[in-house]
């Protein structure tokens, strides 16, 4: 059911639309959060048809590279994928891979352009199977009138990567009608200004560089820190082992130690018995000496 709300806006469920600019304007706070709290969330599997596993794969790493990324580098960035965006006036949609600079990157459950204050800086498709048309001509030309200024198109099912960029408008030219321009790869690489990063195919799967260096994905940084994880258990085991070895030589050693004390103990127990002996000895002879100077003298 139509519903009438303030500023002239009409709010129809079974084709939900952001007011126009004009209309927000004419809202108050209280009127917008309530417009926008309508506008769902949920999008209409004829807007977002799935593609099986090699497109869910393809954007979940390339939204897992670049939110690792941009966290690395502390760069203010929004990334999400699948989220409901509303421009004004406009019917909505939802982008395999949605990017916008310099916004507050926490959680939300749509993208409401004047609500927001900012549109799309980039959007990344991944094609699959079904009609090409829309990625193709639809969205080429949607995204580029809605002003998105980069939109990359990975064509899982050819293995092509294309790439557009909205052209810098003349200085006080507000009205000139916005069409894409391809961006030409450079050596297989196609610029990215909004990323600030290079996209490129390798093989089946879409990579972005920064620099030479390839931005890894899940699976690869798992295995990656698996592998340094199994190194440092083997230098674990190893330490564990030379510990023990050094334990077993200092016990080894203090054994040793214990059996010299041991040995000179005894060594001066028999020079004390020794010493006894001389000195008993020469006492009895002393004695056998007088017994005999006495029977001398007889």
């Amino acid at each position: 059911m139509v519903q009438a709300l303030p500023a002239g806006y009409l709010f129809d469920p079974a084709d939900p639309r952001a007011p126009t600019s004009d209309q927000w304007a004419r809202m108050t706070p209280a009127e917008r959060a309530r417009v926008v709290d309508m506008l769902p969330a949920e999008v209409p599997l004829e807007l977002m048809p799935p593609e099986g596993d090699a497109h869910r794969k393809a954007k979940r790493d390339a939204l897992d590279a670049l939110d690792s990324f941009f966290r690395r580098v502390a760069r203010k960035i929004y990334l999400s994928s699948e989220l409901a965006v509303f421009y004004p006036g406009e019917p909505r949609f939802a982008p395999d891979l949605l990017a916008v600079l310099d916004v507050e990157p926490h959680e939300r459950m749509r993208w409401a352009v004047d609500h927001e204050g900012k549109g799309l800086d980039l959007v990344i498709e991944v094609h699959v199977a079904g009609s090409r048309t829309k990625d193709h001509q639809l969205n080429v030309d949607r995204y580029a009138r809605l002003g998105i200024r980069e939109y990359f198109l990975f064509d899982r099912s050819r293995l092509r990567l294309h790439a557009y960029r909205l052209p810098a408008a003349p200085e006080g030219d507000a009205s000139r009608p916005r069409a894409y321009q391809r961006i030409v790869p450079q050596a297989g690489r196609f610029a990215s200004e909004v990323l600030g990063l290079d996209l490129l195919l390798d093989g089946p799967r879409l990579r972005f560089f920064a620099g030479n260096a390839p931005l890894e994905d899940a699976d690869e940084r798992i295995a990656r820190l698996g592998g340094m994880l199994d190194q440092v258990i083997a230098h674990q085991e190893d330490a564990q082992r030379v510990a023990e070895e050094l334990a077993a030589e200092l016990d080894k050693e203090q054994r040793l130690r214990e059996q010299e004390q041991r040995l000179r103990e005894q060594e001066q127990r028999l020079r004390e018995q020794e010493q006894r002996l001389r000195e008993e000895t020469e006492r009895q002879l002393e004695q056998a000496r007088a017994e005999i100077e006495r029977l001398k003298a007889r």
